[in-house]
């Protein structure tokens, strides 16, 4: 979208960042401590920014000796071409990320999972090498660092989203405000700024030095899960607010897209997850041997098994004819398994909402007929897998013998409906060394870069830990490279036009929908009542009111605050009921809640500290 020179902005900034993911958050960072003032805006509601770096695993992918994480990276791409000055970047990056880590997120001994092989990460995926692919070149020295000792607990993203609440003097963010187009200078090619729409007005928001794409990927768009990666549906594990925005800003813009076709997925066997409404977030992590063991097995959707139930995924990638690739999708697979299979299953806490969705039928036949399959396919199936179990060997996919085990032919018989997932998406506008978004011509578009998942450097073979290792090494140099003072920009002189700014209703338009220290907020207490707080749920602050009785009992804990995620609202719902009841914030957590179990209990913890 051209703007003219008669044209007005509505605001002015120095740079501003599309996406409050770890991209944006990092990109933000740089660009404020390189003297810019910046504006980041996230199509996101306050409370469910993040990105997928919220819901990651918080593992940043590491190896000290380039030598050999090059090495590595070649063998993950497996010949697809890559620019060698941006390998260069992503090599140096990766082997520099412990130091990274102490002097830009202030961590003072970041946990290296490699030094430390019997931490719950690896047991729980039973792993004995921390590279998903300890096989290639350089694989066996390829670690993970978090910023302690813990996953899956939003913790890397909190120091990411407080390093901007610290620069608040010089970050505005507002949520709830998607881009809907860039702007160009009347050169049809600089990007000057970006349309944001904001509490149902579109304004024209002026970038003097830089526009930064950090958008993430499209896993939550279905058109382009079809049109670019070729199947008809996935179920998304991360942010929902992942739509392919930057795809279209930046073909907008001139670019040129790359790796569209690539993805990681998550879940257990080939990447089943639960099935989910369209819009909403699956549950991944069921790759526990209790589903990949015994009399259990997957069928696509007429009934037949069509892979290898006991061979993991590696990060969404299946191994098939000497090959690791992502897997083929079925359209309506499910999970089959007799009673004795059920009875283990309900004991894994972790499997809850996995059983929660099982269909029982007393006979094979029917049922296949619950789940809309022949039912005479399923018979032959449930029949060869007694079969192979008998013989110990599994003629059709060739699972271990120990991991066979015949259905018991008394019945029930149980099936769980299963979609495929979606982690993150790689593809993009590609973008060189210095995070500048190119042209077909492979010509930088001014004024217009890129960092994260959107055009991610994985192209082929996905490693866990690369996207956040991507999205902090190059949010640093895209923040800093759309930082710095640009003499080329047709509208530097151009004063802003705040009119909108002047109606009563519009007033406090352009403020900044977050602080440094949430001071605007303010939560009473009145007799008997205190107000108690907590950071390590999922979301970004817990803030609960207790009230106690004459006799100081905890009468009644009221959630004032919170941003935890789905999974966490069963926590929500029971703890505070189970505190009043036990008179104590000592109590059990909630399986598939635990980090929002926390927080709660921290933040009654806190609040019962305040008693004088």
């Amino acid at each position: 979208m051209i703007i003219s020179n008669q044209d007005k902005f509505d605001a002015t900034y120095d740079v501003i960042i599309l996406g409050f993911g770890g991209a944006g958050a990092t990109a933000a960072r740089f660009a404020a401590d390189n003297g810019a003032k910046v504006l980041v805006v996230d199509s996101a509601p306050e409370g469910n920014e993040g990105g997928n770096t919220r819901y990651a695993g918080q593992l940043v992918a590491y190896e000290e000796d380039p030598s050999q994480f090059k090495k590595y990276y070649e063998s993950l791409l497996k010949g697809f071409n890559v620019d060698p000055e941006l390998e260069e970047v992503v090599v140096n990056g990766v082997s520099s990320m412990k130091d990274y880590f102490i002097k830009y997120l202030d961590v003072e001994k970041p946990y290296n999972l490699i030094e430390h092989p019997d931490n719950s990460y690896l047991a729980l995926l039973r792993k004995k090498d921390v590279a998903e692919y300890p096989e290639f070149p350089g694989g066996k020295q390829f670690s993970l660092l978090t910023v302690h000792n813990g996953i899956s607990d939003s913790a890397l993203w909190k120091i990411l989203r407080q390093k901007v609440l610290d620069r608040s003097n010089d970050i505005t963010v507002w949520y709830s405000s998607p881009a809907k187009h860039l702007l160009k200078g009347t050169d049809g090619k600089t990007i000057v700024g970006a349309q944001i729409e904001r509490k149902g007005i579109t304004y024209n928001i002026q970038a003097k030095n830089g526009v930064v794409l950090a958008t993430g990927g499209f896993e939550n768009n279905p058109q382009m899960i079809q049109d670019y990666l070729g199947v008809k549906k996935l179920a998304p594990l991360g942010s929902l607010y992942n739509k392919g925005d930057g795809i279209n800003l930046a073909q907008e813009a001139g670019a040129t897209n790359i790796h569209m076709t690539r993805y990681n997925a998550g879940g257990m066997y080939q990447n089943y997850v639960c099935e989910v409404p369209q819009g909403k977030r699956a549950f991944g992590g069921l790759g526990l041997p209790a589903v990949t063991q015994g009399s259990i097995f997957a069928v696509g959707t007429d009934g037949t098994r069509y892979f290898r139930e006991d061979s993991a995924a590696r990060e969404g990638f299946v191994y098939k004819n000497g090959m690791w690739d992502t897997p083929q999708i079925q359209l309506k697979p499910k999970v089959i398994f007799d009673q004795k299979k059920y009875i283990e299953l309900k004991k894994e806490p972790f499997l809850k909402e996995f059983i929660s969705h099982s269909v029982k039928a007393d006979t094979v036949s029917e049922l296949a007929e619950k789940i809309d399959v022949n039912p005479k396919v399923l018979e032959n199936t449930v029949a060869d897998f007694n079969l192979f179990a008998k013989n110990k060997h599994d003629y059709a996919f060739h699972r271990e013998p120990e991991s066979l085990s015949a259905f018991d032919e008394k019945g029930p018989f149980y099936a769980v409906p299963m979609a495929q997932s979606v982690m993150a998406t790689q593809g993009g506008p590609k973008k060189n060394a210095k995070a500048e978004i190119v042209n077909g011509y492979n010509e930088p578009i001014p004024h217009l870069y890129e960092a994260g998942e959107l055009g991610s450097n994985m192209n082929n073979l996905y490693q866990g830990g690369s996207d956040l290792a991507d999205c902090l090494i190059f949010g640093k140099i895209a923040g800093e490279n759309a930082a710095s003072k640009k003499e080329d920009n047709p509208f530097s002189n151009i004063n802003p036009t705040r009119k909108s700014l002047e109606t009563k209703d519009n007033k406090q338009i352009f403020n900044s929908d977050t602080s440094s220290d949430n001071s605007s907020e303010e939560f009473t207490s009145g007799k008997n009542q205190y107000i108690g707080k907590s950071n390590i749920g999922m979301g970004d602050e817990i803030i609960v009111r207790v009230t106690l009785d004459d006799n100081q009992n905890i009468k009644n804990v009221e959630v004032l605050k919170q941003s935890e995620t789905e999974h966490g609202t069963a926590a929500l719902d029971i703890l505070p009921q189970e505190i009043v009841k036990q008179n104590s914030y000592n109590v059990d957590t909630i399986t598939g809640a635990t980090n929002s179990s926390n927080g709660i209990k921290e933040a009654v913890k806190d609040a019962l500290s305040n008693i004088n």
